[in-house]
């Protein structure tokens, strides 16, 4: 049988693809290397994108992922096999790592989250918020978290593409990072970061009592100078260094530490997370908790 010309040039399309300094691909980065090298490999005019990718997808190493989120679909190629965090990152190169995934790759929980959570930050600032009174705090704590809905599972793990805030990557770092599973070098919010973000947004994370493991596990680590210059540049509506107090209290932290966080206002009263029924007030730090917590 007479071979076609991709099936001549299959050998020098496979070593191309080979030496591809990222395995990740887009369908418009596959679309320009076959641009680029269709005259080298005398590929036929008629061959387009769609076609070159089912026949490398059929006779190469040439994978493809579909990521369904509910809000723009995202599709992308990998290049053999290739671990999912690395997939996630390539898909949006300005995403990192956070929240309970943080938490897992810095080493704060004793569980094995199957969520995987990505931020990508918006690319327009936050419109700096009004000043907030007691009742609105009341109000808005009194009903359930706002959970993002941009989610679905893969390959025995749930997806979170969330959208974040602008801050100019404050607090991210790339580091090696594990999900238990791989080892990839990846974008993740740093230890202070991490800590900040799931304060916020406890069911992010497992809830109050993996947040209260996550400050007792990153007590020896943690810098509360290099926190609370975050939270100032955060610059958040909700007195939120008032929960982060209470826990860093809660998991022994030095007086020292604590009394960085007292120097910030507190003048109002705060919730520890939402949609909460029966709760004590810890009046050192005008804060209401779980009974019992």
């Amino acid at each position: 049988m007479t071979k076609t010309r991709i099936q001549i040039a299959k050998a020098d399309i496979v070593a191309h693809f080979d030496s591809l300094k990222s395995p990740v691909l887009r369908f418009k980065e596959i679309a320009a290397i076959l641009s680029e090298k269709r005259g080298f490999w005398r590929l036929a005019q008629s061959t387009h994108t769609a076609q070159f990718i089912k026949f490398l997808s059929q006779n190469s190493k040439l994978k493809k992922f579909e990521f369904e989120f509910p809000h723009r679909p995202e599709t992308c190629y990998t290049w053999g096999d290739v671990p999912l965090l690395e997939v996630l990152l390539h898909l949006k190169p300005g995403g990192y790592f956070s929240h309970y995934t943080a938490v897992r790759m810095h080493g704060l929980t004793e569980q094995v989250p199957k969520s995987v959570y990505l931020t990508v930050e918006r690319a327009t600032p936050t419109p700096a918020g009004t000043v907030i009174g007691q009742q609105q705090i009341n109000e808005a704590f009194a009903r359930p978290p706002r959970v993002s809905n941009n989610v679905f599972d893969l390959a025995g793990r749930r997806i979170y593409l969330l959208g974040g805030q602008q801050t100019k990557d404050l607090g991210v770092v790339t580091q090696e990072v594990n999900d238990g599973e791989a080892t990839v070098a990846g974008r993740v919010t740093d230890l202070e970061r991490t800590l900040i973000d799931i304060t916020v947004r406890p069911f992010y994370a497992g809830g109050v009592f993996e947040v209260a493991k996550a400050f007792e596990l990153a007590q020896p680590r943690a810098s509360i100078n290099k926190l609370v210059a975050m939270l100032k540049r955060l610059n958040f509506i909700y007195p939120v260094h008032q929960a982060i107090g209470y826990y860093a209290e809660r998991a022994g932290y030095k007086s020292s530490q604590l009394d960085l966080l007292k120097r910030l206002p507190m003048e109002h009263d705060f919730f520890l997370s939402h949609a909460m029924t029966d709760t004590s007030y810890v009046k050192q730090w005008r804060l209401f908790v779980p009974n019992g917590f």
